[in-house]
């Protein structure tokens, strides 16, 4: 191949920095299109990730073709992933992408065994499968293949219009199994955007990916997520933002808070206390219970995306196939009333846990094309 001149590791009798822990490392790559990207192919034992049995997650197992992300999102939850590999979770996530090659010949494999039950997969629940580097490996047309051709139900959740490629091998999947597309989305305002997710196509591409798929005959949510305390939650945001995602024809929407897990939690500060220094305190004070919002925050943003659901017709009441964004009494709705970041009690999280939890909630709709407010 024109890559082998590439090599970094071709006339070195150690691999990169770090490296040795990669079990099934073929080679470490640079290419031109991705300056600074090194891409380290691997062979995996194994495709399918099953979800651990106390996971709140509506799905019993994932794929994830790639590890480490191009689209370079500074809030991404996935990043203390990278640290399992002795790399960091900051540039290393953004830059050094690990690439599973055998991926659809594992994966059919692993689909073929007699007790595979052809439980609900997902994609996209770690690092976007729909990445750049998709563009050169070409995994994924593979396993919806091998999806499909397996009798397996499966669902997408991509921030890379590269989806746009499989929609006819999608619509094809989708008259043999259940298929799921959701389009995540985050920031509208093109500056923030830029500064916050570098690499992810445009807000506006994204929408366009929303028409075509529905185009296709695919339903497609939204996640708007993650919602931004201080940054993309004010009213006027909110509106506009579910708005457009009405008018691009979503089958639902999905409205998530940040998360900051460890990992993501230190790569988005630094970046918070160098672009938005005077939000440092309000966010200190938000998430020092942990990783999630608190419930106050919760009921406070259910409160300011319920009507506009409503006005925008993503409700159940009208017509549309949003859930759980019921707004409390008493909540703020003018733009200025920024939430408050006072006195609160840490988040507390009781959903029920399982296998069982997760299908009673597939159930419920809580999968891309339903909404949820966590």
């Amino acid at each position: 191949m024109r890559w082998d001149a590439r090599r970094l590791d071709a006339d070195e009798e150690t691999l990169l920095p770090g490296m040795p822990s990669l079990r099934g490392l073929l080679r470490s790559v640079e290419v031109p299109e991705f300056p600074g990207v090194t891409m380290h192919e691997v062979l995996c034992r194994s495709a399918l990730n099953a979800v651990p049995e106390g996971s709140r997650m509506p799905f019993a197992y994932t794929i994830n073709p790639y590890r480490g992300c191009l689209h370079q999102c500074v809030y991404c939850f996935a990043r203390s992933t990278h640290e399992w590999l002795d790399l960091d979770a900051g540039r290393d996530f953004d830059t050094q992408i690990v690439v599973k090659t055998n991926l659809v010949e594992v994966l059919r494999r692993e689909l073929a065994r007699p007790s595979w039950k052809r439980e609900h997969v997902a994609l996209g629940t770690n690092t976007d499968p729909y990445q750049r580097a998709e563009g050169r490996y070409r995994l994924m047309p593979g396993v919806i293949r091998a999806l499909a051709d397996s009798g397996t139900p499966f669902s997408i959740l991509t921030k890379g219009t590269l989806a746009r490629r499989d929609l006819p091998l999608l619509a094809n999947a989708a008259r043999d199994v259940p298929v799921g597309f959701g389009v995540s989305m985050a920031v509208w305002d093109d500056d923030l955007h830029a500064s916050l997710e570098p690499g992810v196509p445009s807000p506006r591409a994204r929408l366009d990916l929303v028409r075509a798929v529905t185009d296709a005959g695919l339903p497609c949510g939204v996640f708007l997520a993650p919602v931004l305390p201080g940054l993309t939650d004010r009213l006027a945001d909110l509106d506009a933002a579910l708005e457009a995602i009405a008018a691009a024809g979503a089958t639902g929407v999905t409205v998530v808070p940040l998360h900051l897990r460890p990992g993501a939690r230190e790569w988005f500060s630094a970046w918070l206390a160098r672009e938005h220094p005077a939000l440092v305190g309000r966010y200190r004070q938000l998430y020092r219970g942990g990783a999630y919002v608190p419930p106050e925050y919760r009921a406070w943003l259910a409160g300011r995306v319920g009507p506009l659901l409503r006005r925008h017709g993503l409700d159940g009441r009208s017509g549309g196939a949003a859930r759980g964004a019921e707004a409390p009494s008493g909540v703020p709705g003018d733009d200025e009333a920024a939430f408050p970041a006072g006195s609160m009690p840490p988040a507390r999280h009781d959903a029920p846990r399982g296998r069982a939890a997760r299908a009673r909630r597939s159930r419920d709709g809580a999968v891309p094309g339903q909404l949820a407010l966590i």
